[in-house]
């Protein structure tokens, strides 16, 4: 019987060690068949998540975000202790000790699932977080037995490979936790509007009971899902003696709150300035690094002059616009019974203001309009408000006055209205009375920068971003018209030439060559002045004279200043060109006026202040001055250090100031004239091109450069008597009032060098005592006038200042 018996031990101690032999070698072909293809583990090493990439406002408010995946990187020692509790009872309460597999886990999941399997419950998991990163980084979500064999053996080479804080960071920053948000950083602030240290331990909890399935415990649509898991994990946080039984209590009594991220956190519009800055980072760093680099922008952009420039742009199209007559309704809709359900399923177009509403009239009567909205409020619409709405015709004309409502409106049109709202001392109506709106199908353009260092404070580059992306500032080339004219006049001044150089101003014709017509330029007004002062030629905007003074300079030399300036790349060597038909873009023309108040310094428009990569290195400074002595750490209160100025001199800045002083005559007596009602110092220039198709005012502050373009995308007219003073200047004039209200009323400086002299503004002479007409004149020194002598034009004599060896050819004209 004992040699049975040890028979029968030896046979099974064989068998068993025959089993473990053969697990043995399972394991190892196992770990040999599944592990020799994987991913390579190592590269966790170097964890460079895609980062969201944000562009900051001046004021350090968000103008944009950009990111394929929502995440905001936080260190592992950066994120709360209990955080991190959360999370580890929620998911690998036993991570610090496992070795990467959690086999007790492991075993008690497989029973749990046995047991489920003949309850009708859900089966449960085992995968550690260890495993999760290995799953998140290194494999697929499929669900199958090589991918989890494969995860296990990962999990064991990455605990190999690195420490539990830095796998934890892996985790706790690459994992979804819904609402758009990668990583913890990036979920507490998308559902509570806080950063990790400022979560109270209910929010932690629920954030931590996210991972398994986001969408099934939301807060908002699921709530009571939501705070079931909530309380789950809380639970197993006081389990794992995180927490005390006071402290789960009182989470576990809270609400979930979703608190969305404040509008005053972001910058509201700036559409068109953000697409802008877009294209220059993914033109400069790519859009990988723009949507997964985490770049930190620091841009230009001020707010409080973006709005503004949003609504008067906005405002003076519709303006514009209602000058022009009504292009008819948005739809039309059948008439009868259930009109607010079937306007309800019409869609808005874009472009409407916040305040415009959609509706339909519903009834007509000679003097009024009878309407109804998807809610099924309704309203009325008096003749009065719709007398603007002349029937629009080609060429911008307009049909017969309206004295009737059924000659603007029907009964079905689906229309935009805005409820009237009388200022203090218009008329009023009763309530629920509106007026007749129309997105207006002209577009335009304002820019807005700093004329000292080129920043761009503003761009607006149309009516709307939702209706168009094309920005007008800067994508579309259109002829500048007179706009141009005064670097025409900057060149003479630079060259001899004063304000006081009288220029004939008379009908002018050239010959073209063989088989071509004579070309004969005319002045807009019709009117001619004779011989006049070169100031007069900018402020009534002669293009006679500024031909004949272009050919007398010379159009080669005006194309090196329309060039240096940065208006064009190269000027054609044509009149013609004098008096604006090269076509350029608004911002690159502002900027040219910024060069000319800044004492003719180059300045090169910047959007983008800094930009900073995920570490905070800065890799992009537009101001790349040096600065030795700016130490902040041993500043001592004492006055800032002066940077030097390295911009480059353009012109002399005597000129410069001259070309400024004609053009705040412009504002105060000629084509500008509607924008003195600002009541500061601003000096500026209207243009528009042939057949008003183009309309512009460039002016500016001693601080404050503004260029307003007008006109329409595909180049048709504006219609009669639509210029750059009528279409252009009262959208300057509007944002001027608004920006420098409450600013003091600061002069244009003078350089040093420069006299000022009465003249008489009609000879240019020095004006006689007690005169009431004369105007102090800018001159450099020993060039004021002390006699009438050439006439630009009017023969082969030499300007004033100018001596007869040096005197410009005046010859070729008619």
């Amino acid at each position: 019987m004992l040699i049975v018996m040890s028979r029968f031990f030896a046979v099974l101690f064989c068998l068993l060690m025959l089993g473990i032999f053969v697990a043995g070698a399972a394991v190892v072909w196992v770990f040999y068949e599944f592990g020799r293809d994987l991913p390579d583990y190592r590269q966790l090493a170097n964890y460079e998540p895609a980062v969201m990439s944000r562009v900051y406002a001046g004021d350090g408010r968000i103008v944009e975000e950009y990111a394929i995946e929502g995440r905001v990187f936080v260190p592992f020692s950066a994120i709360p202790k209990r955080v991190v509790s959360a999370f580890l009872s929620a998911e690998d309460k036993t991570f610090y000790s496992h070795p990467g597999l959690d086999f007790f886990g492991i075993a008690r999941a497989v029973l749990t699932n046995v047991e489920a399997q003949f309850n009708d419950r859900r089966m449960v998991g085992a995968s550690t977080i260890t495993q999760q990163v290995a799953k998140n980084f290194l494999l697929t979500n499929e669900y199958s037995f090589d991918r989890k064999v494969k995860e296990a053996i990962l999990a064991l080479r990455i605990e190999q490979a690195f420490d539990k804080d830095h796998i934890l960071e892996l985790y706790l920053n690459e994992i979804y936790l819904g609402f758009g948000s990668y990583g913890v950083a990036a979920a507490a602030m998308n559902y509570f509007n806080k950063s990790l240290d400022e979560l109270t331990l209910s929010e932690s909890a629920f954030l931590a009971g996210l991972p398994k399935a986001p969408n099934n415990y939301h807060p908002i649509r699921l709530s009571k899902a939501a705070h079931d898991r909530r309380d789950y994990v809380v639970n197993r946080m006081l389990e794992d003696k995180h927490v005390s039984s006071d402290d789960a209590v009182t989470a576990k009594g809270e609400r979930i709150t979703v608190r969305r991220r404040q509008e005053t956190e972001f910058v509201a519009g700036g559409q068109y300035f953000a697409e802008e800055v877009r294209r220059h980072l993914i033109d400069q760093f790519g859009s990988d690094s723009l949507y997964r680099g985490g770049l930190a922008v620091r841009t230009s952009l001020d707010p409080k002059l973006q709005g503004i420039a949003d609504r008067v742009l906005r405002a003076g199209l519709i303006a514009y616009d209602r000058r022009h007559g009504w292009r008819g309704p948005l739809a039309r809709m059948p008439v009868g019974a259930g009109w607010s359900d079937r306007l309800k399923s019409f869609v808005q177009p874009a472009g409407s203001l916040e305040k415009w509403r959609i509706a339909v009239v519903i009834r007509l009567d000679e003097d009024s309009a009878s309407i109804i909205f998807k809610n099924s409020s309704s309203g009325t619409i008096p003749l009065a408000e719709v007398k603007w709405a002349r029937q629009w015709q080609p060429d911008q004309k307009r049909g017969a006055p309206i004295k009737r409502m059924d000659q603007v409106l029907m009964e079905g049109d689906i229309i935009y209205v805005e409820e009237v709202i009388p200022d203090e001392g218009e008329e009023t109506y009763p309530s629920e009375t509106y007026t007749l709106r129309q997105i207006p199908d002209v577009g335009g353009a304002i820019v807005v920068l700093d004329p000292h260092t080129g920043r761009v404070s503003a761009i607006t580059g149309g009516y709307s971003y939702a209706m168009s992306e094309f920005n007008r500032a800067t994508q579309a080339m259109r002829q500048p018209g007179s706009a141009f004219k005064p670097f025409v006049y900057l060149s003479a001044l630079d060259n001899g030439y004063t304000p006081s150089t009288i220029v004939l101003d008379a009908p002018f014709v050239m010959d073209q060559g063989p088989g071509l017509p004579k070309w004969k330029p005319q002045n807009y007004s019709g009117k001619y002045y004779g011989e006049s002062t070169l100031r007069t030629g900018i402020e009534k905007s002669q293009n006679l004279m500024t031909v004949r003074l272009a050919q007398a300079v010379g159009m080669e030399k005006i194309g090196e200043y329309a060039s240096s300036f940065g208006i064009v790349d190269e000027l054609p060597n044509n009149l013609s060109a004098a008096i604006g038909s090269q076509e350029t873009t608004l911002l690159r023309l502002t900027a040219a006026y910024a060069m000319l108040v800044n004492g003719g310094k180059r300045i090169d428009p910047s959007l983008i202040d800094r930009v900073q990569d995920r570490t905070g290195r800065t890799v992009v400074r537009t101001d790349d001055r040096e600065c030795p002595s700016c130490d902040l750490a041993s500043w001592t209160g004492t006055a800032p250090p002066e940077l030097p100025d390295t911009r480059e001199q353009l012109t002399e800045a005597a000129s410069a100031y001259q070309m400024v002083s004609i053009l705040q005559g412009a504002v105060e007596r000629g084509t500008g004239r509607r924008v003195a009602a600002v009541g500061k110092p601003l000096a500026g220039k209207t243009g528009t091109s042939n057949d008003s198709f183009d309309t512009w005012f460039m002016g500016f502050s001693p601080d404050l450069v503004v260029g307003v373009f007008v006109g329409f995308d595909e180049p048709r007219t504006l219609g009669t008597n639509e210029t750059g003073s009528t279409v252009a200047a009262p959208i300057f004039k509007d944002f001027m009032q608004e920006a420098l209200e409450g600013e003091p009323a600061t002069p244009f400086r003078i350089p040093q060098g420069i006299v000022m002299v009465r003249v008489d503004p009609d000879t240019g002479l020095v004006a006689a005592p007690g005169s009431r007409k004369a105007i102090l004149e800018a001159f450099k020194p020993g060039t004021a006038p002390t006699r009438r002598t050439a006439v630009v034009g009017g023969g082969d004599s030499a300007p004033f200042g100018i001596s007869e060896g040096d005197q410009p050819s005046a010859g070729g004209l008619y």
